[in-house]
């Protein structure tokens, strides 16, 4: 999920014989996939319900194309208050350790999420329904930011030299899956309930899912960050929590490069996940059940676009791979938004498409500048830059695409999906003169 949760290093680190085994890579693999599946579940729930439930519950004064800005503008509060998840969340970790932080930011995030499931009509509290979406929107960004656990950086660290590339992709599968289950989920729901029933109690479920999710994701990493085994690994890859202005003061512009290098990426993520129900559902006579199940089938192409993009990787380069990525993206913005609007066979093929391409970008996003921060603020100027690339890429992309497409068209949404292949393009060309030396990074 996170563009700069991956470090580059050459040695592969094992447990000395008198420990109970040798650490294996695919026990990370395996965490790193759980942990990533149940929080982008916890999000992609929330996405749908700002367009499906949130803006008749909350806002039903509002015309329902403004009460899904709304919505779409509380969805992004989670990657403002992600930052600050993780300020209050490093601060846990360097005091009471990984086992704590990890501990109270998935509790928090599945609660959190479990209480969206009870929220208010606005005919019940009134404005107070808006607060308490806003105030628990809130609080998922600040238990996402403090859910980073590192776990990705040593699985790339500790990964065979000739599978690195494979395994930089592997936490990345956790998008495709928790895409599949929230949008499997609403679209059988949707299709099986009358409307009635559905904005009654229907949508509630997903949302009671969640932290069943969140509880089996907590064990899954705690079985792996709390042992003596990934204790020693943790420190002998020097991945600790180190203060937060200390490591911006010295990671600067590699905290600026991660940012915008996956910008067309993150983009992408959110205008092919989120924004396309917005306008079926808004502006087409589609049934939203059939264009959620669409989008279910296409999470195959987005997974096969993952794991594709480890072998794609391994033939181009990353950096090469990423300036790829960003021209299709350019190119696909020019013309497959308009295929919304053409009818069942349009929308099959933008989703497939989109896809597939999101998948191969999205596959190597992680870890692009990685290598780049010198060991001691390795730990800490990843999570910084995750969820800064997070903030300007994805955080306001829906609200940003809606908001154009409604005043001038889906070739407007286009425009802002260009906008940000641009700015990546920019940054992958100031990357490639700024190197930091040897001595800097070791």
């Amino acid at each position: 999920m996170d563009p700069n949760e991956t470090a580059h290093d050459d040695a592969t680190l094992h447990l000395d014989a008198d420990h109970e085994g040798e650490v294996s890579p695919a026990d990370v693999a395996v965490g790193v996939v759980i942990g990533r599946t149940s929080e982008f579940f916890d999000f992609f729930v929330f996405a749908v319900a700002s367009v499906l439930v949130f803006p008749a519950r909350v806002f039903p004064y509002a015309d329902p194309a403004v009460g899904t800005m709304f919505c779409f503008a509380i969805f992004a509060l989670a990657f403002v208050a992600r930052p600050f998840g993780t300020v209050l969340f490093n601060h846990v970790d360097r005091r009471h350790g990984k086992n704590a932080r990890l501990t109270t930011a998935l509790f928090m995030l599945g609660t959190a999420t479990v209480l969206l499931g009870f929220l208010p009509k606005y005919e019940t509290i009134g404005h107070w329904s808006a607060a308490i979406l806003i105030g628990l929107r809130l609080l998922q960004g600040l238990a996402i930011g403090g859910s980073w656990d590192g776990l990705a950086s040593l699985l790339a660290l500790d990964a065979p030299d000739n599978r690195k590339s494979y395994y930089t992709m592997v936490p990345q599968i956790g998008a495709a899956t928790g895409f599949l289950v929230a949008t499997g989920l609403f679209a059988y729901f949707l299709a099986v309930l009358s409307p009635e029933d559905f904005y009654d109690w229907g949508w509630r479920y997903p949302f009671f899912v969640a932290f069943a999710i969140n509880v089996v994701a907590l064990f899954a990493r705690l079985r792996l960050v709390v042992t003596p085994e990934y204790a020693r690994l943790f420190r002998a890859r020097e991945l600790q929590p180190e203060p937060i202005l200390q490591t911006v003061r010295a990671e600067a512009p590699t905290i600026v490069l991660g940012t915008f290098i996956p910008l067309s990426t993150f983009a992408l993520f959110h205008m092919m996940t989120v924004f396309p129900l917005s306008w079926i559902f808004l502006y087409t006579d589609e049934e939203p059940w059939r264009f959620l199940t669409i989008a279910s089938v296409a999470s195959a192409f987005f997974l096969a676009g993952i794991v594709a993009s480890g072998w794609l990787t391994d033939r181009f380069g990353r950096m090469n791979l990423l300036k790829i990525c960003a021209l299709l993206t350019g190119a696909f913005s020019g013309f497959a938004p308009q295929f919304l609007d053409g009818g069942l066979l349009g929308e099959i093929f933008f989703t497939f498409s989109g896809f597939a391409l999101l998948g191969v970008c999205f596959g190597q996003s992680s870890g692009v500048v990685a290598d780049r921060f010198s060991k001691h603020f390795r730990y800490t100027g990843s999570a910084i830059t995750s969820d800064m690339a997070w903030l300007f890429g994805a955080g306001f992309a829906p609200l940003a695409a809606l908001l154009l497409s409604s005043y001038f068209g889906l070739i407007a949404a286009g425009a802002y999906l260009l906008s940000g292949a641009i700015c990546t393009l920019i940054a992958l060309s100031v990357a490639k003169r700024y190197r930091r030396t040897p001595d800097e990074t070791a």
